[in-house]
């Protein structure tokens, strides 16, 4: 009976043992495959999760702030009884010259 006992200890132990040993090869696996994913997002010239995030927050700032300004536009000429002039285009880029009417 004694003998028994042993065989199924042993037998549990080189099971467990197994077990142990699949285990670390699957979290082993699991990094390398996390690491070499990594390398290729960063190969493909993605953008992390907080830089998106920074941004979208800096986008929404503007935006709000773009809808107070005009706001506060509107508020004025109201006030000085002057009619709102629609927006001027320039050329190039350039600030403060207008461009030329088109014949």
């Amino acid at each position: 009976m004694q003998s028994e006992n042993r065989i199924f200890d042993d037998l549990s132990r080189l099971i467990n043992g197994a077990a142990g040993t699949l285990a670390g090869v699957g979290r082993e696996f699991e990094a390398n495959a996390r690491e070499k994913a990594k390398q290729w997002m960063s190969g493909m010239d993605f953008v992390s999760r907080e830089e998106f995030e920074a941004v979208k927050a800096m986008a929404a700032a503007a935006r709000e702030e773009t809808e107070a300004l005009k706001a506060r536009l509107e508020a004025l000429e109201k006030n000085a009884g002057t009619p709102p002039q629609p927006a001027t285009k320039t050329r190039g880029g350039a600030r403060g010259r207008k461009t030329p009417p088109v014949a």
